[in-house]
């Protein structure tokens, strides 16, 4: 529906979540955290779904946190419930791509990240711009964005507010990948395919694995990928006699 906050569209086994405020450059209030978090919810239990693309209407992926719901003080359902779908977001059992264009700042920026993947078109700009308005990140910038581009990079972005083109992104390992913007859709759609192409239930349990990792010492989690704790793909034997299709 065209009043809805966030769209769902499915093809082809991909889920396409949209932020729909594009008068506000999709900027993020609890409303849209609402809506959003019931799709996850939906995308975490649908077999149907073997990757979602996140992405945004108009011509911004996400410009941030809505600053009139901050000097509002508008609460969201529980005190913790963006950062908690952010984390949604992150844990959802199977592949997510960010399609990033125009802006991706702060609050969208947080919510990007939340994604495995992030794949931007040439006119997108990308910054944490918390000290420019006196705020501090709680939606997880201070322990993804290092994770992303290392401590000293993410303590100069953080520290200036400064923002930065896709170029500059691709570079220092903020974007996956950067393609012109007439080229980002089809770039995902070649790159979804690839994904819904290979085992689902790999594919959740590689996930599962890589976020274990960060949980556990280098030689912890090589004993514990070699006890198959997230069991096989239900898949396996099939594809195993179709020769690996």
């Amino acid at each position: 529906m065209a009043d809805d906050l966030v769209l769902r569209n499915d093809r082809d086994g991909v889920a396409h979540l949209t932020l729909n405020r594009p008068e506000k450059l999709n900027a993020l209030n609890p409303a849209v955290f609402m809506e959003l978090r019931t799709h996850l919810d939906a995308l975490a239990a649908d077999d149907s779904i073997r990757c979602m693309v996140l992405g945004g209407a108009g011509r911004s992926f996400c410009a941030g946190h809505d600053l009139n719901a901050i000097a509002d003080h508008t609460p969201g359902p529980t005190p913790h419930f963006e950062p908690e779908t952010v984390d949604a977001l992150e844990r959802l059992p199977k592949p997510t791509i960010a399609r990033i264009h125009g802006h991706c700042y702060t609050g969208g920026l947080e919510l990007a990240l939340g994604c495995d993947l992030l794949i931007g078109g040439e006119s997108a700009r990308l910054g944490d711009t918390h000290g420019q308005w006196g705020l501090v990140p709680v939606w997880g910038m201070s322990v993804r964005l290092p994770e992303r581009v290392g401590h000293s990079t993410a303590k100069e972005l953080m520290f200036t507010s400064r923002r930065i083109d896709a170029n500059e992104a691709e570079r220092i390992g903020l974007l996956d990948r950067t393609v012109a913007d007439d080229k980002l859709d089809a770039t995902i759609e070649s790159l979804t395919a690839e994904i819904v192409a290979n085992s689902a239930g790999t594919n959740q349990i590689v996930k599962q694995l890589l976020a274990d990792r960060a949980e556990r010492t280098r030689h912890e989690a090589l004993l514990h990928e070699r006890t198959r704790p997230h069991g096989r793909p239900d898949d396996m034997a099939a594809r195993m006699r179709a020769g690996g299709r």
